[in-house]
């Protein structure tokens, strides 16, 4: 089963991740790129790694809330996860359906490292009501997905090495997830001596490796923040 499961979670082609608008300027000219896969990635991914007889989904409507219920095989017994989400903008119950089935397959691992991608400010345009990222951002927010992707396989890759403590792995876990050089050194100026006198040498060393890992990765990204930022209504 440890198998399926980092199969399950591995990260998507940084190609395919799709993007949207979160909070933008007070100039509507630039914005918050929001990564995220779409339903069909998701029933794909299950269909390549359990196979398309060995996992299903159910749904349940409460109202405006639709709940679904993932399940997978697991040596012959049915193992479920359930989420759910709210009317989207989008054909609001078919966009919902969409919606639930994502953060059900959140539960298995699918995906769940999104949540820690960097979220660049891009250039924005117009669409109808609302607003869609410039078409000259593409290979900035490819990048952002690359470095996502790398980060999310180091995580794994370290989890995977038997006698990891769980501070040392609670520790690279935090530092992956940190988005900005300032809040990397939140983390790390507070805790770096209590870590270095709690874990044996070797730890500290693979905690230190990670650490410079990070921040070439937040170096390398780091971009101004329009201090006009605002949220999006």
């Amino acid at each position: 089963m440890t198998d399926m499961l980092t199969a399950l979670a591995a990260p998507f082609d940084p190609d395919i991740i799709s993007w949207r608008v979160g909070s933008t300027t007070q100039a509507k000219d630039k914005g918050m790129a929001l990564g995220y896969i779409d339903a069909r990635d998701v029933m794909e991914r299950l269909d390549t790694v359990v196979g398309a007889a060995n996992w299903q989904d159910r749904y349940e409507f409460h109202g405006p809330r639709t709940l679904c219920y993932l399940s997978i095989r697991v040596d012959g017994e049915w193992v479920t996860k359930a989420d759910g989400a709210g009317d989207s903008d989008v054909e609001s119950e078919k966009g919902a359906i969409s919606d639930a089935l994502k953060r059900a397959a959140v539960k298995w691992g699918i995906g769940r490292y999104l949540y820690d991608l960097a979220s660049p400010w891009v250039e924005i345009e117009g669409a109808g009501r609302s607003y869609r990222i410039k078409a000259s951002e593409r290979q900035k927010l490819v990048a952002a997905a690359r470095a996502g992707a790398s980060v999310a396989n180091r995580i794994a890759a370290e989890r995977a090495t038997d006698g990891l403590s769980a501070a040392a792995d609670h520790a690279i876990a935090q530092m992956s997830r940190c988005k900005t050089p300032d809040e990397f050194k939140a983390f790390w100026e507070p805790n770096k001596d209590g870590l270095k006198a709690a874990l044996p040498e070797l730890e500290w060393r693979r905690v230190l490796k990670a650490k410079d890992v990070d921040v070439a990765r937040l170096t390398a990204a780091k971009t101004e923040t329009p201090f006009d930022q605002k949220e999006a209504a």
